[in-house]
């Protein structure tokens, strides 16, 4: 009886499988459809890092070009301006995860405590619209901005705070702040609305809890509104780490002359000099493998520390 009895459930548990995935058929083509496409043009392309082991030439192609080994690393390596762009990558993108993410978390709360319904959406609204300007756009205001004849200059002028307009974009100091404020700006009012959801997804009766044993506003961001998003503050920078190396192009490209290309020059520009302009496709795939490799490093590691402080985590 027993045996019969699993197997009707084993029959049952198996009819309810394929009700389901009949049910279910359309999610099951799109959700193929769109794995398809990740192989194509996620994981197929990553077979062109063989370039980076040989001494490639289009005219041969991967299976007749040159095997070469580490030859291309080795250059890398010993090449002083790769290991300054390293620097350069690694400080403004440190800059520019710790001014965005803190900043995102800050705005999400600030915005939170405003209590009139439709000055929280216009402001939400003006913040976030930056997101969707090309950084054309953005270096476009940011040059007129900081330019001599700039309001920036003008104001600190006729404040008397400076002397005479200071050429922001002639001095290697200036730059790193200058992206930072740039990603901020851009992306401060976006990256605020998964912390905004998160805030509201908070039972509301913890806020009531609070204020009955005297919390202010400031207790309760501190006792409740932060430990309860603390589990997606935790995940994002988990995946925000990864992403360090990857600082930007664009922005640094276009705001960066040869006055300050010591310190704008990233590895994304790198690998565009010498594996398009300079026809060095072998050497510009080992910049990008060496760049996505510190980037699981650093997940890796950031994921480990998570885990061992018992914290969410993405694996």
């Amino acid at each position: 009886m027993a045996i019969k009895k699993d197997n009707s459930k084993k029959a049952k548990a198996s009819s309810i499988n394929l009700a389901t995935l009949k049910r279910q058929r359309s999610l099951l083509i799109w959700g193929g459809i769109i794995t398809i496409y990740g192989f194509i043009f996620y994981y197929l392309p990553l077979f062109g890092w063989l370039t980076a082991f040989q001494n490639y030439k289009p005219k041969d192609g991967i299976f007749h070009s040159q095997f070469i080994g580490l030859e291309k690393f080795k250059m890398l390596f010993s090449d002083e301006s790769f290991i300054r762009v390293i620097r350069n990558t690694l400080a403004m993108g440190v800059l520019n995860l710790v001014a965005t993410f803190v900043m995102a978390i800050v705005f999400a709360i600030l915005l939170n405590e405003i209590k009139n319904k439709a000055g929280k959406k216009v402001t939400q609204t003006i913040s976030y619209l930056p997101h969707f300007l090309s950084w054309i756009i953005v270096t476009g205001i940011l040059h007129d901005m900081l330019s001599g004849t700039g309001i920036i200059n003008e104001v600190l002028v006729n404040l008397h705070i400076i002397s005479q307009p200071i050429n922001f974009f002639a001095h290697e100091g200036y730059f790193w702040p200058i992206v930072a404020f740039a990603n901020v700006w851009k992306e401060t009012g976006w990256n605020a609305i998964i912390y905004l959801s998160a805030i509201t997804a908070i039972d509301p009766s913890l806020y009531e809890a609070a204020a009955i044993d005297g919390a202010g506003r400031w207790g309760k961001i501190k006792y409740v509104t932060l430990p309860g998003i603390k589990s997606t503050i935790i995940i994002l920078l988990l995946m925000n780490v990864g992403n360090v190396l990857n600082a930007g192009f664009e922005i640094q490209y276009l705001l960066g002359n040869g006055l300050i290309q010591k310190v704008s020059q990233t590895i994304d520009i790198y690998v565009l000099k010498w594996g398009i302009s300079q026809g060095d496709y072998s050497l510009g795939t080992a910049a990008g493998i060496f760049k996505s490799a510190v980037s699981i490093i650093l997940i890796l590691i950031a994921n480990q520390i998570a885990k061992r402080n018992g914290e969410e985590r993405l694996f």
